[in-house]
Order: C-alpha cells, then structure tokens, then sequence
C-alpha cells in the first residue's frame, strides 16, 4: 500500500551542458521529469510510500524512465506499457541574464496522450492510499487524457482520498479557453488546490491587483495574493488554496515563497532568497512539501513550512527531481547556516 498516487506525464529532459545552445552543443545531459513524477519522488523524499501511474511506451527509453523512477523509490506497478506512442522529450537550453531559459517540447502522440476511459483500474490503484494529486498538464495532453484525468479524480473522491491539483497551465498545450473550460468541472473533486497567481489569472480570470511603476514594474501587495487565494476558495469551495510566489530579477537569483488559505485562515512563510541551480520542478517540491504536512504533521502552518523550504532546497540541484531529505529540510526550518558541513 502507498501514501500519496499520482498520475501524469513524464518525459526525457535533454540539456545542453555549460550554457550552451541547442544549435552549438555535441552532447546533451539526460535526465528525466514530469509534474506529477516529480511531486511522487518528493513525497518519497520525505518518508512517505508513493506510486505514480502513467502510460509508457514498450521500448528502450520507456525502460529507461520506469528504471530512473524506481530508483527514486516510487512505485511503477501501475503503469500501463503500451505498443502505440513515443515517449516524450522536452530541451531546455540554460539561460544566463539578460536571456531567459528555455524549453522546446516534442511531447506529441506520446504513449500518455492516447490513454483512454476505464484503460486504468482506479480502485485498485487507490486501495489504502490517503492522497491523489494530479495537474493540469495532464487533462491538456489530449481529449482523452482529459476524460481519464476526470475519471480519476472522481474515483479518488469515491475511494475517500484526499485529492490535490496543481493547475500548471502551458500555454504550448493548449489555449485558456479551453483551460478553462475543461478543468472548471474538475474542480468540484479537488479538495487542496495548488497555483500561481499567473496562471490563476490566464485559466480563471482571476488576478491580484497591482501597481505599476514608471518603468513598467507591476508590484502586487500580499493582501492582493490573499485576495486570489479567497476567491479561488469561495468559488470552488476548496478546503485549501495554496499560492506559490516567485520574483525572479535574475535567472539565477531568485526568491520564494508561498500562502496558503484554508479555515478561514491566511497562512504564510520566510522568504527564501535563492542562488539557483536548477529551477525545473520547483512547484512540485512545493506541493510534495505540503501534502506531506498535511498528512503528517496535520496542520496547514506545517504544510506552507515544509512545501516552501522543500521547494527552496530543489532549487540547488540539478535535474527535475528533489534529492533533498527530510534532515535538510527540517534544519532549513530551525535557520540552518551556510558555513560548510563538516
């Protein structure tokens, strides 16, 4: 039995080493990655027993991404392995102020994006879990990933889970529109829902308000990301919203931090000043992070705590996946120092 399932798309992740770009290099690094995967391998991370669910294409690269997850301690035995489709590969070339990072994504018919209805056997997959957590990636791989993740998630609410969603919205997947047309009428089994204020606003039209200066710098006020959280809450009637927020002046200094707003209540944390290695999976960590307060420590305080310094220490190593453990987060939270471990 497991913790916490999750189910989506995972790919291979190639890169260019030392900044270079994809015109240049002779060689790429290969890791592997995917929203939901990422948050399964966190969860892990962090003592908790997890299974990730996915469709896989029966070759040599399909073998080679069960093998990375396995090694990463999450359960693959309900992974479908499928004669049709591709495994799916994104570049990202590593940018360096003023130039951004980028992805380029050549995901399409993937071994995932053709899953179909009652392909899955959802009640045996959630037997003796407690939490299910998917994203909005996943619904945007096809119609037909989007009525299997429908069916998932009305499956985790039947079998009493607790049931999270990150709302990830990709704009190279699909438009807003149907962004929010499909995933509205998902949001009634959703218990924690899990966003930016970026993409909160593109896919509900709901946005916090700002002031923008002379040279076109919007500041928003923490009140107005409350006011989002609120919002989202009394629309859908979540039990929690948590709203992750990132300033970025640099590609590789950062800040983060999230809010969360359940019971009534606004919960918050530190601001994490980041010198970043690898930003890719950041989000995931979070909500790994959360979900494991909430089912271990049982509090939303623990849940914005634990997802923010989780996440915080993702962005120091390279690769999707967070290889942090839960000694180094929790000697984050008591103020760990930056001297070298001796």
């Amino acid at each position: 039995m497991v913790d916490v399932v999750t189910f989506g798309e995972a790919m291979i992740r190639l890169a260019p080493p030392n900044f270079q770009r994809l015109e240049q290099t002779t060689s790429l690094d290969v890791q592997i990655g995917g929203g939901e995967l990422n948050v399964a391998v966190g969860v892990s991370r962090l003592g908790l027993k997890s299974a990730w669910v996915s469709r896989l294409p029966k070759n040599a690269l399909g073998r080679l991404l069960e093998n990375r997850v396995r090694q990463a301690g999450v359960d693959t035995s309900h992974v479908l392995w499928a004669g049709d489709g591709r495994m799916g590969l994104y570049f990202v070339e590593f940018g360096a102020a003023p130039r951004a990072s980028s992805v380029l994504y050549d995901r399409a018919h993937s071994a995932i994006s053709a899953i179909q209805p009652r392909e899955v056997d959802w009640q045996k997959v959630f037997e003796g879990a407690q939490w299910f957590h998917t994203s909005g990636i996943t619904p945007a791989l096809s119609d037909s990933a989007a009525e299997v993740t429908r069916e998932a998630l009305a499956a985790a609410k039947q079998a009493g889970l607790r049931v999270s969603y990150d709302l990830n919205y990709r704009s190279k997947l699909w438009s807003p529109e149907k962004a929010q047309a499909v995933q509205e009428p998902l949001m009634e089994c959703v218990d924690v829902l899990i966003t930016t204020e970026e993409d909160t606003s593109v896919v509900f039209k709901i946005k916090a308000e700002g002031k923008t200066n002379g040279k076109g710098f919007t500041s928003v006020s923490a009140q107005s990301y409350q006011e989002v959280a609120r919002r989202l809450q009394e629309k859908f009637k979540f039990q929690a919203v948590a709203i992750t927020l990132r300033e970025n002046p640099l590609v590789w200094r950062n800040t983060w931090t999230a809010i969360a707003y359940a019971d009534g209540k606004f919960y918050d944390d530190v601001k994490y000043e980041l010198e970043i290695v690898d930003r890719l999976g950041g989000g995931d960590s979070f909500s790994a992070g959360f979900i494991y307060g909430l089912l271990v420590k049982k509090s939303y305080e623990a849940a914005v705590r634990y997802g923010n310094a989780f996440s915080a220490l993702k962005h120091t190593n390279p690769g999707d996946f967070n290889w942090a453990t839960l000694a180094e987060v929790e000697s984050l939270l008591k103020g760990a120092s930056l001297r070298v471990a001796r």
